[in-house]
Order: structure tokens, then sequence, then C-alpha cells
């Protein structure tokens, strides 16, 4: 009995940790992608991403036979009021981080991804009862001291950060406790999106300003195709979220900021300043501890 209760918290946890790890790294990767839509308005882009992300999601619900679960979901006005209220959270996320891009807080945005997984254990700890062994606490303190640094380095109290943060730690902390399955859940929270969204594109598309349909094949193939980008990378997350205590979902975030941090100073040339550097430092040293006593709990079962 006690080799079949291990092989089954192996395997969930295996599970959790690989849709963790799939979902960050698409996450941290994505900015090559969007870099690409560079010509057209962000929040023109976020539309699509919504509709198009809808019309793949019902695709799956039905190719995957889960429609069922899909209706049972629309019958019970608990479940539906929560998941409207984590679709405004997830869209005043993505609101926020354009608007942060396009008004010059960039720095603030790059920090929030960086404070999120300190909320994911924050929350955990008060919401969730989730207890942090001796070397996770010194993990923590480690990336908080990181996170400090840049805090005292940008110069300023960081609204953008703070707000991208909690908005999608909460968004975490709900869908792992709300009973709908992964693939339900996001086809209703895209659903609710996809209203307002359509509206907007319909009207843009009557005054004759929307991209859609007028800037070629490339760039309508990549319009369409952020319903991947969108929808798989939050599918894998709720299914890691599902399967993972909230801290160890935090920590697997760095992944995410890692690979922009990456991207951003090898492939697009930027600047590395001192104080990134030593923020750098603290919180990969966080993540191996964290990594380390993890990988020595799951161990010893």
């Amino acid at each position: 009995m006690t080799t079949g209760i291990k092989g089954k918290r192996d395997s969930v946890s295996l599970a959790g940790v690989l849709s963790g790890i799939s979902a960050y790294l698409i996450w941290g990767l994505s900015p090559v992608y969007w870099k690409e839509l560079q010509h057209i308005p962000a929040f023109e882009i976020i539309n699509h991403r919504i509709f198009w992300s809808f019309c793949f999601l019902a695709i799956l619900i039905i190719a995957l036979k889960q429609l069922p679960d899909f209706l049972s979901i629309l019958k019970k006005p608990k479940i539906l009021l929560i998941l409207a209220f984590t679709s405004v959270l997830v869209s005043l996320n993505w609101l926020i981080y354009i608007w942060s891009v396009n008004n010059g807080y960039i720095l603030q945005a790059s920090l929030g991804y960086y404070i999120n997984p300190l909320v994911n254990v924050l929350l955990g700890m008060v919401f969730l009862r989730e207890r942090l062994r001796r070397l996770q606490i010194i993990a923590v303190l480690l990336a908080a001291c990181g996170v400090l640094n840049l805090t005292i380095f940008y110069s300023s109290f960081p609204w953008v950060s703070l707000t991208l943060a909690f908005t999608f730690g909460f968004y975490a902390l709900i869908r792992k406790t709300v009973a709908a399955s992964s693939l339900a859940g996001l086809t209703i929270e895209t659903m609710f999106l996809c209203i307002p969204a359509s509206i907007y594109l319909l009207y843009l598309h009557q005054l004759g300003t929307g991209s859609f349909g007028k800037s070629g094949f490339y760039t309508n193939s990549f319009l369409i195709s952020t319903a991947l980008v969108t929808a798989i990378p939050l599918l894998l997350f709720n299914l890691a979220g599902k399967r993972l205590m909230l801290a160890t979902l935090g920590f697997l975030q760095y992944l995410a900021p890692t690979c922009m941090f990456l991207i951003g100073v090898v492939l697009w040339g930027n600047d590395l300043l001192p104080a990134q550097i030593t923020s750098f430092g603290f919180i990969w040293i966080a993540l191996a501890l964290y990594s380390a006593d993890s990988l020595w709990y799951f161990r010893s079962w």
C-alpha cells in the first residue's frame, strides 16, 4: 500500500513539475514571438489573444470530449462567479502589463515577475496553510533580498510590479482551489473575456483600422496563433497548480523572467547593470536551494 501511494505521489508531482516547467518556458520565450507583432497596437493584440484562444479551446473541448464538463460548470452559478472573477484577474494582469510597457514602466513590469513567486509563497501560507521547511525559508529570504535590491535600485514604489504580482498570485490561488477541470475552467474564463474582445475587434473592423485581414498572411497567421501561445501555457499552468504546492509553483516561475532576461541580454543586446547581476545571483541561489530541498524531500518518500 505504501509503495502504491508513493508511486502515485511521485507521478502526480512529476506531472505537476513538468507541466509547470513547460508553462514557464513558453512564457519565458514568448517575447521572441510577440516581437513579430510589434507593429500592431498592444491592446488589439490582447483582444486577438482572447478571441482566438476561446475558439481554440472550444474546439479542444469538443475534440477531447470534455463538453459535458464544460456544460456542467455552466449549471453551477457559484463556480461561474469564481471563474468570472479569475477572468477579470488575468485580463487585468494583461492590461497592466501592456500599459506598463507602453508608458515606460517596463522595469517595474519585469520586477513584478520576480516578486510573483514570493507572493505565491505568501498566499500559500496564509490561505492554504502551506508550511515551508528550513531550507525553503532560507531560499525565500534570499529571493526577497534579490527583489528588495531591485526595488531600491529603481528608487520608486513599484505599484506596477505589485499589481502584476498580486493579480496573477490570486489567480493562481483561486484556480488551484476551484472545482473545475483545467480545460473547462480556462474555456469558461476566455468565454467571459471573449464577449468584450469580440465587440472591440468588430468595432475596429467597422472603423477600418483593424490589423487582421490587412497585414498579409504572415501577420494574420501570427494573430491566429496567439491562441496557442496564450492557451497552452495557461492550461499547463492550471494542471501544475492542481498538483503542486503554491510555493513550489511560485519558484518554478523564476524560469520565465530568467528566459526573458537572457533573451534581452544575449539575443537583443540589452545592458546588464550591476544591481541586476546581484539580484539575479540572489534569486538563482534561492532557486537552487529550494530545488535541492524539494529533490531531497521527494527522494525521502
